[in-house]
């Protein structure tokens, strides 16, 4: 080997200990530049006008000839009959165009949740983006201990996980299910972690009307005198909670209710088609795409009839399946195509959008884990996805929370954040002192504009690993997922959590309390 090579080995091994040094130093827990993003760049549409109106022509035949049921739920047929919808049954008709004037009418394109640390309030819609950690699971995963039923304490540990990661925007919602706690009352413990272990905003519970209702009591604890914002005389808005029509063509009674009572409060509702195409849906693009308008449009339409004005989010999720198994597959080309419609059609209806990021069927935090992840992240970023739920964490379908892959997907969400933020046309992104100075022929390592930049000139992962391939095996040989590991815990180590006034939370204690003991436990 000749010296010249040996030199540059020895160089970049040094660089090696050094950037590991220099990534370990910066990994400290860090307050985010700013509470959302707002994208600089452009939006990716792949659909004209004319592939847009037929879209939502056909969208208007579903709900004017097939109809949309609202089941178990009487009060909601009579307000849809109210509203000037046709009832036979439970099946529920929109005559043309009743539902895009009755949102148009009065759905606010964007709109502010606020955080009990205001510096943390996120704005929602429009060019603006946040990204949500992943909601439902049942079961948690990590390379310790496996896969195994979350608990509260899980729970609890990535509430604090994505308040300290600034490319999380919100803390979340259901981030798992802690099957310790019995199901009626577990609502109560979820919210009050949120509101303890994070100032970040937070999604409210959904599985029972009374639940949500909790969830605004706690909030009305939480804001106190700021929970009426008194140039409007209506109440601010502090969660953004998760709605799914049962699709195909469906709404129940506990969806239903929980977004009256969302509505009626002025929280805001993410009214959400959830669909596994070839199930739930046709196994087309844009048959899939129509049925998801129809059922948005329908539910949207009746968080604008309880409260004009409520915010809300049209949202789509929608998966391809195996055609051989029944079991849903991501990052698959299909679904990506049905975001991106999505995605124009909202923009075309004036309200703000959601969709997932970061999915995937993998059982463990891997390569397929990686690239799935990647696949789903990507056309939301692309899209102009508002409201990107799912952004850390999901595994296996949605069935498993991964304290590894969350830490994998918050590295790639900070990526993204820098990508929607464009290219710097600044002078100092310009560059032309440095090219002056520089000139041909010599390198930009000892200039003056690098000597500036150079610490935020480009992105450092805090878990990828670019050293020679001796540091790597000198420092154990790590891979992508067992330096998640490592991170998790470090992260989990270092929290701190934010100060909460102790009157708010004696208040919040004692709230619970009374309501756990006015109910036994239960499994429903």
């Amino acid at each position: 080997m000749s010296e010249s090579l040996k030199s540059g080995r020895k160089s970049r091994r040094g660089r090696g200990r050094g950037g590991r040094a220099a990534r370990l130093a910066e990994s400290k827990i860090v307050a985010p530049s700013a509470p959302y993003i707002t994208r600089k760049i452009p939006c990716f549409e792949i659909l004209d006008e004319e592939g847009l109106s037929l879209i939502e022509t056909n969208a208007d035949i579903i709900l004017e000839e097939i109809g949309i049921e609202f089941r178990d739920m009487p009060e909601a047929l009579d307000i849809l009959k109210k509203g000037g919808a046709e009832i036979d049954g439970v099946r529920v008709r929109f005559p043309r165009g009743l539902c895009r004037s009755i949102i148009q009418a009065s759905a606010p394109a964007e709109y502010t949740q606020h955080a009990r640390n205001p510096a943390r309030n996120v704005r929602i819609g429009g060019k603006h983006t946040v990204f949500v950690p992943a909601y439902g699971s049942p079961f948690v995963f990590d390379l310790d201990k496996g896969r195994r039923y979350a608990t509260l304490e899980d729970f609890q540990n990535f509430v604090k996980l994505a308040y300290v990661s600034p490319s999380m925007h919100l803390s979340g919602g259901t981030i798992c299910e802690p099957v310790d706690v019995p199901v009626n009352k577990r609502h109560l413990d979820m919210v009050y972690s949120h509101i303890k272990f994070s100032d970040k905003a937070f999604m409210g519970s959904v599985t029972a009307p009374e639940r949500a209702q909790d969830t605004v009591e706690m909030i009305k604890i939480l804001a106190g005198d700021n929970y009426i914002d008194p140039e409007t005389g209506r109440p601010r808005t502090y969660a953004t909670s998760l709605i799914n029509a049962n699709s195909p063509m469906t709404y129940d009674d506990t969806m239903l209710g929980a977004a009256k009572v969302y509505a009626e409060n002025n929280q805001a509702c993410i009214i959400t088609p959830f669909i596994l195409a070839g199930a739930m849906s046709p196994v087309t693009v844009a048959g899939t795409a129509a049925q998801s308008l129809a059922e948005g449009l329908a539910g949207m339409t009746f968080v604008q009839l309880v409260n004009p004005g409520a915010p809300m989010i049209f949202g789509s999720f929608a998966s391809s399946m195996s055609m051989q198994s029944g079991a849903p597959t991501f990052g698959t080309p299909e679904p990506a195509l049905v975001l991106y419609a999505m995605a124009a059609l909202a923009r075309r209806l004036g309200v703000p959008f959601r969709s997932g990021g970061g999915l995937c069927a993998s059982k463990l935090p891997d390569a397929q884990a990686a690239s799935e992840a990647a696949n789903t992240l990507l056309p939301a970023v692309h899209a102009g996805v508002n409201f990107i739920l799912h952004a850390a964490g999901w595994m296996e379908g949605g069935l498993s929370m991964g304290y590894e892959k969350f830490i994998m997907d918050v590295d790639q969400a900070a990526m993204m954040e820098i990508l929607l933020g464009g290219i710097d046309l600044s002078e100092n992104g310009q560059a032309m002192d440095a090219i002056r100075e520089v000139g041909p022929g010599v390198h930009f390592l000892g200039c003056k504009h690098t000597q500036i930049n150079f610490k935020t000139a480009f992105y450092r992962s805090p878990i990828a690993d670019n050293n020679s391939f001796e540091q790597w095996e000198s420092e154990g040989s790590l891979d992508h997922a067992q330096r998640a590991n490592a991170r998790y815990k470090k992260l989990l180590a270092e929290y701190q959590a934010p100060e909460l006034d102790p009157a708010i939370d004696e208040a919040l204690l004692d709230f619970i309390k009374q309501r756990k003991d006015s109910m036994p436990d239960s499994a429903y």
